[in-house]
């Protein structure tokens, strides 16, 4: 059974860096990551897929393209999402996801974390 634990979430001053991580019991096929703010829907941020043929491919939300960088580490069964630039509307509940199918916004997510908490303080 897949199970995540996200870690790393915090409180940052806008313009500033920080780095979320999840662990997975078992490394999927895409694996990456979604957010909630207050009042708003959960919305896809940024996912990256691997297999043997392929290699690995990243997709990413327009808000965070060039400012976000997913990577993901399939022997340590991590994956993580390194943010620079970060602005307060990044502020919300991060969730790890793992899926078995398709890439990006939208895949198949199957598997969900518990979320962490990042906060960006103007």
């Amino acid at each position: 059974q897949v199970r995540l634990a996200e870690s790393g979430g915090g409180l940052v001053q806008a313009g500033g860096s920080l780095t979320i991580s999840c662990s997975a019991t078992i490394s999927t096929y895409n694996m990456g990551w979604f957010r909630q703010a207050p009042g708003k829907e959960r919305e896809f941020v940024a996912a990256i897929t691997w297999n043997y043929w392929t290699g690995t491919q990243s997709t990413y939300a327009d808000s965070v393209k060039g400012r976000f960088t997913v990577s993901r580490d399939n022997d340590k069964k991590t994956v993580s999402l390194q943010m620079s630039n970060l602005k307060p509307e990044d502020t919300a509940v991060y969730y790890c996801v793992g899926g078995s199918s398709g890439s990006g916004s939208t895949g198949s997510y199957e598997w969900w974390g518990q979320g962490t908490q990042v906060t960006v303080s103007a």
